[in-house]
């Protein structure tokens, strides 16, 4: 027990913190442009747009409102103002602590983000995990055997779902589960007639966006393991283990999967946008109340505060999760290093 636990920490010891930080470190001072070009941009988008900002937040009252009451509310939401104005007054408050307020949902901003922003997270998270296992567990099944029935019908079916579209997904899963076979609940966070959120309740709503979601993500890591674990199955070293008489099992898992992953962890970052473009398709199908719902609302208000906000966010988890895999990649092979 005692040796165990010393051969722990000298391991936890032997990891390149250092460079690790300093790749870290790097990638934080590069974010730092790239999310203020990002935040300009969207005020730049925004700004173009066909949409009015006051038309949106006045509604039906704004088609009898004087020219004067318009224009006064066109000051207080800060849009009568030039472009880079509003831009830096924004970006001024948001170093301050201050996200502004929300016009199209008349509520601060951070409030916005506290609400929805942990129910996104709980959802890609699942998901992500889901494709993972799952793909990973498949691939290697399918590596096994290049060109036997299973990998003929689990490659075909990757290619399949690789080409269909998230939300026809999301509404075959709504009509067979919810509709004809009735044991999932078609969209929410609870059931309609219980005002308190459970535990329970919120996990059964969770199984269909989860599994829609995670299914789109699932060929791409399936893909990815079976090429990676068929191609090291090949090599001479798993030859080399079979030949010294070891296991089935410990040469696919200790020495072919190991090498076949390598590929998969810089899938890892790069699938991120992907998951949170999904994410979205499947939050409007599910009604779930992530930050699909506040991002369409936004872009169709030009809500400046809030789309800025939301794609703060969004650029901040590519970036992260690039980072992520890179670090990942540098651990499992130490001939990459971490110079990136």
């Amino acid at each position: 027990m005692t040796t165990g636990l010393r051969a722990e920490q000298a391991a936890g010891r032997r990891l390149p913190w250092g460079p690790m930080a300093r790749m870290a470190g790097r990638r934080t001072l590069f974010a730092v442009p790239v999310l203020l070009a990002v935040t300009f941009g969207v005020f730049a988008v925004a700004d173009a747009s066909p949409f009015d900002p006051v038309k949106a937040y006045t509604g039906g009252a704004g088609l009898t409102a004087s020219q004067e009451t318009l224009d006064q509310i066109r000051a207080n939401l800060g849009v009568d103002q030039p472009l880079v104005s509003r831009w830096w007054d924004w970006l001024t408050a948001v170093l301050g602590g201050d996200l502004g307020d929300s016009s199209s949902l008349r509520q601060p901003v951070a409030d916005v983000l506290a609400e929805r922003v942990g129910w996104s997270v709980l959802l890609a998270g699942t998901a992500f995990l889901l494709a993972v296992v799952l793909g990973t567990a498949l691939g290697v099944l399918a590596a096994r055997r290049r060109g036997g029935r299973f990998d003929r019908a689990t490659s075909g079916a990757a290619y399949a779902l690789e080409a269909a579209p998230v939300f026809w997904l999301g509404l075959l899963a709504i009509w067979f589960f919810s509709l004809e076979l009735g044991v999932l609940p078609a969209g929410g966070l609870t059931d309609s007639d219980s005002d308190v959120v459970t535990a329970s309740q919120v996990a059964t709503h969770l199984v269909l966006p989860a599994a829609v979601l995670g299914i789109t993500q699932l060929p791409w890591f399936f893909l990815f393991v079976r090429q990676g674990v068929g191609d090291a199955l090949d090599e001479d070293p798993v030859r080399g283990a079979r030949a010294r008489g070891l296991g089935e099992r410990t040469v696919l898992l200790g020495h072919a999967l190991r090498s076949g992953l390598l590929p998969v962890l810089t899938l890892i970052g790069s699938r991120v946008p992907e998951l949170i473009t999904g994410a979205l398709l499947v939050e409007t199908v599910f009604s779930w109340p992530g930050v699909a719902a506040a991002t369409v609302e936004a872009a169709l208000a030009a809500d400046f505060p809030l789309l800025a906000a939301l794609t703060v966010l969004a650029t901040a988890a590519v970036l992260a999760g690039n980072l992520l895999s890179d670090l990942l990649y540098g651990l499992a092979d130490p001939r990459v290093g971490f110079d990136g």
